[in-house]
This record gives C-alpha cells, structure tokens and sequence, in this order.
C-alpha cells in the first residue's frame, strides 16, 4: 500500500507567507498541503488555501484538515470541489467534520437546532449526488431538482471524513471514501479501522485499504500545557504524550506504530523552533518512507 506524508498548516502560518512556503514544498516535492479550518485566526480559508497552492504547483496536492461541512450549502462546496478538480485533475483531498475544532467557532456554521449530525448525513449524500451527476434530491433539508454543477472529473473526488467517535466512524463507513483521523494513539487508530470497516459492510460498501490516515504532530520543545489541554479536551481519555511526537526519533515511532495498525496516509503539524528547519528535516526524514 502506498505511504504518503504530507504537511498540515495551522493558524501560524499567515497568508503572506503561503506562496513561498508552497513553492518549497513543491521544490521538495512533498506529497500534500493541509489546510485547516480556523476561521478566527490569520489562517488561509482552506478553500482559498487549497486554490493558492494548485495555482502554483503542478504536483503538490491539496487538502482539507478539516472542513467542516454541516453549515455550508453541499451543492455550493460541490461546485467548489469539481471547479478546483477541472483546474488540477487528482490533485484535491477534500475532508469534511462535523463541527469546528475551537468551540468559540461553532456557531459560524448555523444548522437547525438538534440537526448537526442528520444535517451532516443529508450533506454527504447531496454533495455526493452533485459529483456524480446530479439531478433531482428529496431529503428533510433539501429538496431540489435539476442540479448540475460542471465540469465533473471522468471519475468523482474522493471525501474523506475526519472523526473519532463511534457516530463518526459509522458515517465514514456508510458515506466515506477514507478516514483522516488526529489524537489517536495507534492502538485507538487499529479500533476506529476495524469500526469503519464492519459500517462499509454494514452498509454494502467496501473503503480501499489504503485509504486510512492520522494527523500527527510534532512538538520539538516538548508539550506545553496549552497543547497538552487542548490535546485533553479533544481526547480527555488519552495521555497527550500517547499521541504527540516531541522529537523526529518519537515521530518516527509513531508512523511505525500506525502503519502497523493499518493506516498510511499521514498529514504532520509542526510545533517549537524553525518552520523552514521543520521543512528541511521532514524532506530529509520522511521523504524516503514514501513508497
């Protein structure tokens, strides 16, 4: 199966220093380019984000790390994908959540109350519908008809869901192509697999192999106690230590560990010292256990 290593870009990489950051890893030639959605930050939109740095590139993918999905209209975000697929053909990794990381954010993408998750299911199928065609939708939050958005690509983008509860891996497996995982030890990666494995069965699908994937990050001056909070409100049953890296051997590790637990598609974070330090040592690093 193929490993695939590509950056994530968090909120502390402002817009001015996008361009020349993605014409190194282009020079590079690392895999892919995340972007994440904080809206209340100096981060790029992961729309525009992802737009920037296909406009620059002829090889750099391009994803989402997460976009969260219920509060945007799925045919608008259906649009948005098959235009950026025309511009740059097998080149964009779109990841939808259900709701933003920062709790302050959460009220930006406004659905009926009580609704997130049926919402977000309804999404998936409409947007799933636009990229294959389109034409008539009857659902509870939207009924429409005659939809076409175009040009599509000869075969649909895939959509990969993040998510690490039990309701997010039934969603991945009855609705997703891949799974994008973060804060997860390996041995809890090795479950959520297996979970969405046994929903694609469930649900008479089948997600390819290799489709699975972890965000990871690395923390070089070790875990401060914002990032070992934060990492705690996201997994308050995790030891933040289980599934932060603080150096390149511990990250090292921990690809071994999830690629042992079935996963191979990784996007890393970088957090503590030099961004262009972090650039050079992850082509020197992982660059070669790509495959």
């Amino acid at each position: 199966m193929k490993i695939r290593i590509g950056v994530g870009l968090g909120a502390e990489t402002p817009p001015a220093e996008l361009p020349g950051l993605v014409d190194r890893l282009e020079a590079a030639g690392v895999d892919s380019v995340w972007f994440s959605e904080q809206v209340y930050s100096d981060a790029v939109d992961p729309f525009i984000g992802m737009a920037h740095a296909l406009a620059r590139t002829s090889r750099l993918k391009a994803g989402t790390s997460v976009a969260v999905l219920p509060g945007r209209h799925p045919v608008l975000v259906a649009k948005q994908i098959a235009a950026l697929a025309a511009l740059a053909p097998k080149r964009v990794l779109p990841v939808f959540g259900l709701r933003p990381a920062r709790r302050g954010e959460w009220d930006l993408f406004d659905v009926p109350a009580g609704s997130r998750a049926a919402v977000f299911d309804e999404s998936l199928r409409l947007l799933r519908t636009v990229l294959s065609g389109g034409g008539d939708f009857a659902g509870e939050f939207w009924k429409l008809e005659g939809i076409s958005v175009g040009p599509l690509p000869s075969r649909p983008v895939d959509i990969w869901l993040g998510g690490t509860a039990p309701a997010a891996f039934r969603r991945i497996g009855r609705y997703a192509d891949g799974w994008l995982g973060s804060f997860l030890s390996p041995a809890e990666a090795r479950r959520g697999r297996a979970e969405i494995e046994a929903a694609a069965a469930a649900a008479g699908r089948e997600i390819e192999p290799d489709h699975y994937g972890m965000s990871l990050l690395l923390s070089e001056d070790g875990i401060p106690p914002e990032l070992a909070a934060a990492a705690r409100q996201r997994r308050p049953d995790t030891d933040p230590a289980d599934v932060i890296a603080t150096s390149w051997p511990a990250l090292h590790r921990l690809l071994d560990a999830h690629v042992e637990a079935g996963l191979t598609k990784f996007v890393i974070y970088h957090r503590g010292g030099s961004f262009a330090e972090f650039l050079d040592r992850f082509a020197e690093e992982l660059l070669p256990r790509q495959n």
